[in-house]
């Protein structure tokens, strides 16, 4: 965009000031992927044609909010869709993703289908968490102590991954409960402290808001980016229905109404999350900025041990059925630790936050998010045939399969891209 100072309202000026200081920052740090694909898109979508600032900033945000409102709409109905079919058969508790893909597809396709889509959104997201809170841990003792000898961001990695070498061997999802609580907590404060220190803050002397020059097949395999880092905030599809299960049931009160409440709340409560690096750019007040860095670690904790609790219960009854190997301690140290060590290991060499966020978000958070639970309930369900059910189900199936192939490419593109400049292991 070029010149003009124009007049816009405050939350157009944070989200300019937001996209402008990511442009300018590539130390990632994440606190978002929601607001952070969300900015993405206001800041990558191309303009054809040169125009004034103040003409084009409204059309550009509405672009960004267009794509996370349609988003927001279509994991609601799909997340409705996960609650509804967890007890669609009477008498009977689909606990496990898997478990209803093999309802809806048969029991040796459906594993097929769910499994391998399942297993990438949770590996995907406890790597995503790794990178996340070494660089946040990393950000808080340089605030905290000034001084002090300046460590590689590859060793705060691994001191954040050394802790859930510990907290992967509490047995399940109810021994996480207080740390999941912690996390949600922590997420919902950094969050108010971040939008506020950059209110408070104002905008930056001589700020500009042109677009990084560029080509534009680069533009456009950004937006593509963008879509995935939007699918990555979605997520909660993969365990939902394992979380689901931990809800006590009864036919008269399902646990359906509960998870309900749950889910709206949740949706309302992360949507106004903000730009994932903002904490990285804030300096004052320094003690406030380091505990809102301290917080992101906090909540990163609870969030992998979340989505990795359904990966360690696949590994364990993979090693007792197909291995013979007795359940116990030995059996739970060894999977989980292993498993923690592979997130560890491919967090530290790929630290690309912004371009795994995008593709994780294509290849795994979109299919189950976007359209796998819409076609389970057109194959459970039955809606009439070019009904508004129908018609809606099919809009969420074709929109998330182009979201899953570009955003895939896009952030796979970025990957290779960023990789070529990057020294690994600093």
């Amino acid at each position: 965009m070029e010149g003009g100072s124009g007049h816009h309202s405050p939350s157009q000026m944070v989200v300019l000031y937001l996209s402008h200081r990511h442009c300018h920052d590539r130390c990632r740090c994440s606190q978002s992927a929601l607001c952070h694909g969300l900015l993405r898109m206001v800041q990558k979508i191309p303009q054809i044609t040169k125009t004034k600032e103040r003409q084009v900033v409204p059309v550009v945000v509405g672009s960004g909010t267009m794509v996370l409102a349609i988003s927001w709409c279509m994991t609601l109905n799909t997340m409705w869709q996960m609650i509804q079919l967890h007890e669609c058969v009477p008498g009977t508790r689909f606990d496990r993703y898997i478990d209803l893909g093999r309802h809806a597809f048969g029991p040796k396709l459906g594993p097929w289908i769910v499994l391998p889509q399942q297993l990438i959104v949770q590996v995907g997201c406890d790597i995503v968490y790794m990178v996340t809170g070494g660089k946040c841990l990393k950000k808080f003792v340089e605030m905290a102590c000034a001084n002090c000898t300046p460590i590689k961001q590859s060793y705060w990695i691994v001191i954040f991954g050394s802790l859930h070498f510990f907290l992967s061997q509490l047995p399940n999802f109810n021994s996480v409960a207080g740390v999941s609580l912690a996390a949600a907590v922590m997420s919902l404060s950094y969050s108010t402290i971040a939008w506020a220190g950059c209110l408070s803050k104002g905008q930056v002397e001589n700020v500009s808001y042109a677009y990084k020059k560029t080509s534009p097949a680069d533009y456009m395999f950004r937006v593509f980016n963008a879509l995935g880092q939007i699918s990555f905030a979605f997520a909660g599809h993969a365990v939902a229905l394992e979380i689901q299960a931990t809800i006590p049931s009864t036919p008269e009160k399902p646990s359906r109404i509960p998870m309900w409440k749950v889910a709206l709340i949740g949706y309302w409560a992360f949507g106004q999350d903000v730009d994932d690096n903002v904490l990285m750019d804030l300096k004052k007040p320094s003690w406030l900025i380091a505990a809102a860095n301290l917080m992101v670690v906090v909540h990163v904790i609870g969030s992998y041990q979340v989505y990795a609790m359904p990966v360690f219960d696949m590994l364990e009854s993979l090693m007792v059925k197909k291995v013979n190997f007795p359940p116990g301690i030995a059996l739970r140290l060894i999977t989980r630790s292993a498993y923690v060590a592979f997130t560890l290991f491919v967090g530290v060499t790929f630290p690309f936050f912004g371009d795994l966020l995008g593709f994780f978000g294509g290849f795994g958070f979109a299919p189950t998010s976007y359209f796998l639970p819409s076609i389970m309930w057109l194959i459970i369900k039955k809606p009439k045939r070019f009904g508004l059910q129908w018609l809606v189900n099919w809009a969420c199936i074709f929109i998330g399969v182009f979201i899953m192939l570009a955003s895939t490419v896009g952030g796979f593109r970025n990957i290779i891209t960023d990789a070529s400049t990057y020294r690994f292991y600093t």
